[in-house]
């Protein structure tokens, strides 16, 4: 509960709330981050349900293998992570809030780890595709430790994003097709309710 109430303050405190922008007709209409928070299918599950984002995309980055299969991922072996692609409307949500949700609903502070899930594969990261997205990620972290928002150090990588690779087609949207299965259950759920909290004049309406 504290850490939720801190993350909401957070939103204030430091801007992460989305704010009302003039119109830039030369803005893009979209922009994409990769994040990674541990299991895929649990970050996709939260990002389909927040406003702005328009397309979630479980797969891998880093690492040393060119488009690298599940069970290789799995291993530990390949150095890459599992990630979700997120492209979202700049003009209805930004960086800082999906920080914000990234921050909430995963823990940052376990070492290669989250949960039952262990190894470098399900690693804390954000990678980065421009000096923007690095230097928004360095200040949140910065924010959070700041603030004192974990009992923890933030062990959240900041890494080049060198390339993206989409998971098999099965993996797409694990949560919405698979709800009743216990993984979705024990794991998924919780982080969406915890999300729907937080958040919940940011929801999606369905």
């Amino acid at each position: 509960m504290k850490k939720i109430m801190l993350l909401s303050l957070l939103a204030t405190t430091f801007g992460f709330a989305q704010k009302k922008t003039e119109t830039n007709t030369n803005a893009p209409k979209t922009d994409t981050i990769v994040l990674a928070g541990g299991c895929y299918w649990c970050v996709e599950a939260v990002y389909e349900n927040l406003m702005g984002v328009e397309k979630v995309v479980s797969g891998f980055a880093g690492g040393t293998v060119k488009n690298p299969s599940y069970e290789a991922v799995s291993s530990g072996e390949t150095g890459a992570a599992e990630v979700v692609q997120i492209t979202f409307n700049p003009a209805v949500t930004n960086l800082n809030e999906i920080f914000k949700v990234f921050f909430t609903v995963h823990d940052p502070t376990t070492l290669n780890r989250q949960g039952a899930d262990v190894g470098t594969q399900y690693r804390s990261a954000i990678f980065y595709k421009n000096e923007a997205q690095k230097k928004a990620g360095q200040q949140i972290i910065q924010a959070l430790t700041k603030a004192k928002a974990f009992d923890h150090p933030i062990v959240t990588t900041l890494e080049p994003l060198t390339a993206f690779y989409k998971a098999k087609d099965s993996d797409q949207d694990y949560y919405e097709k698979n709800q009743s299965q216990p993984y979705c259950q024990l794991v998924i759920q919780p982080k969406l309710e915890k999300f729907e909290k937080v958040f919940k004049n940011r929801l999606k309406s369905h």
